[in-house]
């Protein structure tokens, strides 16, 4: 069976700018593996959002992202790109996250130019690091990683802080400095995307944030520029936000609408694999009797 790092990296290099929800926590991966998708994004924002229930304003640790990976991993097959941030800190503590993800289950690790503490890429006030920090980070980045084909992911939110141009630059020397994939944060209108799809070679990415910077286009379109995987990182995130408070709100009598659709107790069990695992027990059960 091709590997899950494997099969990542073909999806990239399909360049069909394959759309990738993301996930902060392992039941929204599942949903995202029943509905048919090819990956998975671990999205920082929606672990910080859904675990802290705080913004994405750099809270969350190491070890809040690796458990997380760790959980999702367990719960699904599909190939994981894992939102690390900053590196949490100089080329050692990135070092370190690129070991710490890997071990966690990342098949690509996606590594940001942001200072510490950094921002959701479409807030305002984001500030970056020096281009030659960032390219010593991704050589550690590259250097750490066990299996040689682990993706590395390439951020760069230049963009607000010192223009497109800028931008584009940082992330050709990001390629050269040995980043599998490149992603330029944040464009804020169709021409800046067509700009970055001319003028940075590689494999791209681009993020779509409801209520976000950068306009929503077709993925028929950006598949046409040529990138490689199209993120709809805060997507699921915002869908069932919508959805509990819906639920809620009817259930308190503050709406009159009729009552919002819900996944009955079969669909829930289902996604859960509440049948796999009794079989999983009543396999393995010296007693041949399934403990559920």
């Amino acid at each position: 069976m091709t590997s899950r790092k494997r099969r990542l990296r073909a999806l990239l290099e399909s360049r069909e700018a394959t759309p990738v929800p993301g996930a902060g926590n392992a039941l929204t991966a599942r949903i995202i593996e029943d509905v048919g998708y090819d990956a998975v994004y671990v999205s920082g924002a929606a672990i910080a959002n859904s675990f802290l229930g705080a913004p994405d304003i750099g809270l969350t640790s190491l070890n809040d992202i690796a458990a997380h990976v760790g959980a999702i991993r367990d719960a699904v097959d599909l190939p994981l790109i894992v939102d690390a941030d900053t590196g949490f800190g100089n080329t050692s503590n990135t070092w370190r996250t690129i070991r710490v993800l890997e071990r966690a289950g990342a098949d690509g690790v996606q590594l940001e130019d942001q200072t510490f503490p950094k921002r959701c890429g479409h807030f305002t006030g984001k500030s970056v690091v020096s281009m030659e920090e960032m390219i010593d980070k991704i050589g550690v980045a590259c250097y750490a990683r066990e299996n040689p084909d682990l993706v590395i992911i390439a951020r760069t939110d230049a963009r607000a802080e010192h223009g497109l141009a800028e931008a584009c630059r940082r992330a050709n020397a990001y390629r050269e400095a040995g980043a599998d994939v490149l992603f330029v944060e944040a464009p804020e209108t169709e021409e800046e995307i067509e700009t970055i799809a001319a003028e940075v070679p590689g494999l791209l990415v681009l993020n779509i944030v409801e209520g976000g910077v950068t306009p929503v286009l077709p993925v028929s379109r950006l598949s046409e520029l040529g990138f490689a995987i199209t993120l709809f990182a805060n997507l699921p995130l915002l869908a069932s936000v919508a959805a509990i408070r819906d639920t809620l709100r009817y259930l308190k009598g503050v709406s009159n609408e009729m009552p919002p659709p819900i996944a009955t107790w079969e669909q829930r069990q289902d996604l859960v694999r509440r049948f796999w695992f009794e079989a999983l027990e009543e396999r393995y059960s010296s007693s041949g009797a399934s403990a559920g």
